[in-house]
């Protein structure tokens, strides 16, 4: 899969034990390969989304591949380097670190195994890169815990066992079309060997990545130019897969989250790493690296377990956790536009798979310690984190890769999508976002600015993914969000102000003064997106239902209203709220969820939220 430049060895060259006249592959000409190779999976991303219906159909193995590629395309391929042997560390390194899904962490220990086997070379002939890529293929199948025949690992083998190791004679083109040719049949034959893909009348999505990234290389070796035009063609691609999607998704409901993170380290045990992810219950899972580095790729119920146990062998960074279920509805959906938010808006989950809305996950920690909001710590293990750590947890937005990823991959299944993000006044979620959107695909991703948090964050996010589902356009959508985001509206108020001290938004003379009055503070979302605290209640009887009364003599209550009440880690509070409050209003719909870090982590347990919209603008 390399290309070289000839070069004549004269007898003092021969310590490389090479034969002499024997074409070299070097690393400026490997690099621009790669580069092509790399061009080419991207610009078919599309059609490897639609075709994954193995192992899981979360219909993302294209994407996965993409951003894997997109690594070192943007890392190791995007600087120029002269030993073949240092080119190759970097890309494996890069791999590793970027690898997304199955398919790629696959991938990524393909290249790692070519890497070790090829060392700190400064060429390399044609001999030895095929022992370096057989090395590659027996890496990544071992990666694997339970390897399965009929998927990118055995279109890796084929190609790698037809390469010659005795090249007499052999030009270079000719040594490795013949190898993409079985590549080709191998993948041909993917359907026979798994009766899902022959069900779905395809073949494996990851093996075609792979032989797509093979083409991409062979593209150079015959025009020696790195195709910058290529685009997929995916007018013949439209395969209907829908049914089989879902009915799959269906078979495995344990193993929802689609998980990973990369482990850093010295000496890392990868073999007893192995041996408790198993414990575990996990299944697709995925051991690549090398004993410094890491990157574990499991489906698993609990994301928190595997990166909790990750965290015995190593540093854990990049962690991630997809959920395929949603992904599954979106690959089998036909909306022109999606709807994603992220984990800040308090939305029941019921409401959130009904209406196919995605998630990008905050990021927070406890000490060194980071964790995915929701996913990685459940809210209800947060609030015991904070009742009972001595650090302060802190919460940052989701990085803009986070977004790019799912923006992807969505977009590969939708026309558009609407990203409805949390206020910008109060964190750089939003920027994120606008970030990933500069990346590409930017006319296609719409990026609204709630000025709102917590309920008042779901419910914009709620009617947004109404008026999707009723076939708005987006820009239809973010007129709709443009008219409601300054009638809907959030209110807080909590006991315990401790917590805001100590972040830093309440001055700590304040403590003793509220304590002695029984200070239970309340604050409002302003019309710039901060929660400003403006009044409180003095004493401690009754302070749910005069904390309702408050709320509702300060509204319109001649409308109807949508309502989501929010408590943090007092479900009974929480309830009592919700029949306090929507008594006294007229209330069309109401929802009692539990608040996450977002808010929790300023306000403290125990703290309760209003957040309401009028009814009327239904689209």
């Amino acid at each position: 899969m390399l290309f070289y430049g000839f070069q004549t060895l004269t007898p003092r060259m021969n310590t490389l034990t090479l034969r002499a006249n024997a074409p070299l592959i070097r690393a400026p000409m490997l690099r621009r390969a790669l580069i092509s190779g790399a061009r080419r999976v991207i610009s078919q991303r599309d059609l490897l989304n639609k075709i994954n219906v193995f192992p899981v159909p979360d219909g993302d193995t294209g994407s996965n591949m993409a951003f894997t590629l997109g690594s070192i395309l943007t890392g190791a391929l995007n600087r120029k380097v002269d030993s073949t042997g240092e080119l190759l560390r970097r890309v494996s390194e890069q791999a590793i670190d970027g690898a997304r899904g199955n398919s790629g962490a696959i991938l990524a220990q393909f290249f790692t195994g070519i890497s070790e086997r090829i060392g700190n070379r400064q060429t390399a002939s044609l001999e030895q890169m095929a022992q370096a890529i057989r090395h590659g293929a027996l890496s990544a199948r071992h990666a694997l815990s339970e390897p399965k025949e009929g998927t990118i690992l055995s279109v890796i083998t084929v190609f790698a066992e037809s390469l010659q190791t005795d090249v007499r004679g052999f030009h270079f083109k000719v040594w490795f079309e013949s190898a993409l040719m079985d590549a080709r049949r191998a993948l041909a034959n993917t359907p026979n060997q798994l009766p899902v893909l022959m069900k779905a009348g395809v073949v494996d999505a990851g093996a075609q990545g792979f032989v797509d990234l093979l083409e991409g290389v062979y593209q150079f070796i015959l025009e020696g130019e790195i195709d910058l035009q290529d685009e997929a063609e995916n007018a013949s691609a439209d395969m209907e897969v829908s049914e089989a999607h879902l009915e799959l998704m269906e078979g495995d409901p344990e193993h929802r989250w689609c998980s990973e993170c990369l482990i850093l380290g010295e000496g890392l045990d990868r073999s007893g790493l192995r041996a408790d992810v198993a414990n575990l219950g996990a299944s697709c899972v995925v051991i690549a690296g090398s004993s410094s580095r890491v990157r574990l790729h499991a489906h698993v119920s609990n994301p928190k377990q595997l990166f909790d146990l990750a965290a015995n062998y190593g540093r854990i960074e990049s962690t991630k956790a997809d959920d395929m279920q949603a992904q599954a509805r979106t690959a089998a959906g036909a909306k022109s536009v999606v709807i994603i938010t992220d984990t800040s808006a308090d939305l029941p989950e019921e409401l959130s798979r009904q209406y196919n809305i995605h998630w990008v996950p905050l990021r927070l920690s406890f000490g060194e310690t980071d964790y995915l909001d929701k996913v990685g710590l459940s809210t209800q293990e947060f609030y015991h984190k904070l009742r009972t750590e001595l650090v302060l947890p802190r919460t940052s937005q989701p990085s803009p890769g986070d977004f790019r990823r799912q923006f992807e991959f969505l977009l590969s299944h939708h026309p558009h999508l609407v990203y409805v993000g949390l206020s910008r006044a109060v964190s750089g979620t939003v920027q994120s976002a606008e970030a990933a959107a500069k990346r590409g695909h930017g006319e296609r991703i719409h990026i609204f600015d709630t000025a709102n948090a917590a309920g008042g964050h779901g419910l914009l996010v709620l009617a947004a993914a109404e008026a999707a589902q009723s076939g708005q356009s987006p820009e239809a959508i973010v007129a709709l969000l443009e008219r409601l985001r300054p009638v809907t509206e959030t209110w807080a108020c909590t006991a315990d102000i401790s917590h805001a001290v100590r972040g830093g938004r309440v001055p700590r003379w304040v403590v003793p003064i509220a304590r002695l009055l029984g200070l239970t503070a309340i604050a409002k979302l302003s019309k710039e997106g901060k929660l400003v605290v403006n009044n409180g209640l003095f004493g401690k009887r009754n302070t749910i239902q005069r904390f309702a009364r408050h709320v509702a003599q300060r509204i319109d209550r001649t409308r109807r209203y949508r309502v989501i009440i929010g408590h943090c880690d007092d479900l009974e509070a929480g309830q009592t709220l919700l029949r306090e409050f929507t008594a006294q209003i007229e209330c069309a719909e109401a929802w009692c969820v539990e608040t996450g870090p977002a808010v929790g982590a300023h306000a403290g347990p125990g703290a309760l939220v209003i957040s309401l919209q009028p009814m009327g603008e239904k689209p």
